[in-house]
């Protein structure tokens, strides 16, 4: 015997969370475009219909801002005051979020915790309840299963909920968190969810590390490189890329420290003080991209920086991505 939840209940959900004063994420279409954004009501909520995929940010900027304030401070003759900004944050639920986007968070907490614990990250990550609607359809630019994760893969979710169809789904529970969310919203159901089928694997990631450990000057580099306009969409609509700048913003009398996110496609990111820089042109860029998520992070955590959402490929201006470089590189007979 399984659970089901009913749309009518999911949007309830929502709304009661709302009500309540607490932040709710979710897809919600924003002119022409379909974003997770914060939710003003339950109804602005898209579950599905009219070709809908996923939406075409992911949901890193609710645990790791576009923008954040470290601390303030203020220079006052030859003493620095530091006024420290609250680290506690209010719950939060993510509902129907795609899997490849909770998957990008256990592959996160590596990088915010390896040599310092990032509270601002961590906290969170604890006050965050993720609700994930497995897909049910893909398109050219999915990869999921190319790089170990599958269209209804639980990492990151605290419950999954598969399609039955007729607004109802199968409740997959993950995490305690997920079973009390749920608790009293669900009816018993002995219906099997269709099987979900991801998309057809493009790509070896094992043999592209071994490309890339080989391979640090091939000419691939220049050729996709040449057209790359270095906009930075790519990272930023990544799950997974989470390269900062910190800047202090304001007079010099004092304002306050932020973080913001950076690129390594952005031609200042390794630019030297004295004008040098190791990565002058794009396709070094293009290159180090590719090594930091298929070489250089695995090395040192043991994952992929990557989940195969295809929003790099969606996004790009001049139809660019990660995945059309990793295929050319294991088609191309490159390997």
């Amino acid at each position: 015997m399984s659970e089901l939840i009913t749309e009518r209940k999911l949007r309830q959900l929502a709304a009661d969370w709302i009500s309540a004063g607490k932040r709710v994420v979710g897809p919600a279409r924003i002119r022409d475009r379909i974003l997770y954004t914060a939710l003003r009501s339950s109804e602005s909520l898209v579950l599905g219909g009219d070709g809908y995929l996923r939406p075409a940010n992911s949901i890193k900027e609710f645990f790791f801002p576009k923008q954040e304030q470290l601390y303030q401070y203020r220079v006052r003759g030859r003493n620095i005051e530091l006024l420290e900004p609250s680290a506690d944050f209010a719950e939060q639920l993510i509902i129907a979020a795609r899997p490849c986007d909770a998957a990008a968070l256990p592959v996160l907490d590596h990088v915010f915790n390896w040599d310092f614990a990032d509270e601002f990250y961590n906290r969170r990550r604890r006050a965050t309840t993720i609700l994930t609607i497995a897909c049910g359809a893909a398109d050219d630019a999915c990869f999921c299963t190319s790089v170990g994760i599958g269209p209804e893969d639980p990492r990151g979710s605290d419950a999954v909920l598969l399609e039955l169809g007729d607004g109802r789904y199968k409740v997959r529970p993950v995490t305690e968190k997920g079973g009390k969310l749920l608790a009293g919203k669900t009816e018993p159901s002995q219906e099997t969810a269709p099987e979900t089928r991801g998309p057809e694997r493009k790509f070896d990631s094992a043999k592209i590390r071994a490309f890339l450990e080989n391979h640090f000057e091939h000419a691939i580099w220049a050729e996709h490189g040449r057209s790359c306009m270095a906009c930075g969409v790519c990272a930023f609509s990544c799950p997974t890329c989470h390269c900062f700048d910190i800047v202090d913003a304001g007079p010099a009398a004092g304002s306050a420290r932020v973080r913001t996110w950076d690129t390594c496609q952005f031609p200042i990111f390794t630019q030297h003080a004295s004008g040098h820089n190791p990565r002058g042109a794009q396709p070094a860029r293009q290159r180090q991209r590719i090594l930091h998520k298929f070489s250089i992070y695995p090395e040192k955590f043991g994952k992929i920086l990557c989940t195969g959402c295809g929003n790099c490929v969606r996004n790009c201006p001049v139809g660019l991505g990660v995945l059309n470089l990793l295929t050319e590189i294991e088609h191309g007979q490159h390997l």
